[in-house]
């Protein structure tokens, strides 16, 4: 579904703990990292694709989260054509997308990676809300910052741009690790 732009309607999420850290998640079997997102489906509306998508990427229902805030309007990205796959080129462009900020009111073990059959993340880690953006790759980044600083105004207490580190990684349920994020390493867009 693309509008007449040729941008996908999309939704992407900042989860954010009691600490004011955001829920990073490393692609499966990619060494790149990024904030859940999705497309939104004929029908549902922002948040209704944002509660669907939490759930399928992250096995987080809607009583393990609250909403704080979303972005004002749509957030645009343009997809360099190499990244677009050859059945779908012509009309689209990017995407388009909304950006809800949430408060994880459940505990880090309600976080399931593997619900689906098709996982979008094999690890995940808390970091510091302002994530270093070269983790994330190039055509995002502008979207990655202009959701992160519109959203902070909601948090509870100031963030502060700090050294850029993590305190742990997830592997789905597994032990704690402190395997950095690889900057050198970028995401294909997969949506």
């Amino acid at each position: 579904m693309l509008d007449r732009e040729g941008f996908r309607p999309n939704v992407g999420i900042i989860l954010l703990n009691t600490q004011n850290e955001v829920w990073w998640g490393k692609r499966v079997r990619e060494h790149s990292w990024q904030f859940p997102q999705g497309g939104i489906k004929y029908g549902e509306t922002p948040e209704q694709a944002m509660f669907r998508e939490l759930e399928e990427e992250i096995g987080l229902k809607t009583e393990h989260v609250k909403i704080i805030g979303r972005t004002r309007d749509w957030l645009h990205y343009e997809v360099p054509d190499h990244f677009i796959k050859r059945d779908v080129r012509g009309h689209y462009r990017g995407q388009k997308q909304i950006w809800f900020l949430l408060r994880m009111v459940g505990r880090d073990c309600d976080v399931n990676l593997r619900l689906t059959e098709h996982p979008e993340f094999d690890a995940w880690r808390w970091h510091d809300y302002w994530v270093p953006l070269d983790m994330v790759i190039e055509f995002k980044r502008d979207v990655y910052q202009r959701a992160l600083q519109e959203l902070a105004r909601f948090l509870t207490r100031p963030a502060q741009a700090t050294p850029h580190h993590a305190r742990h990684l997830r592997v789905g349920h597994g032990p704690r690790a402190s395997t950095p994020p690889n900057p050198a390493d970028a995401d294909p867009e997969k949506k």
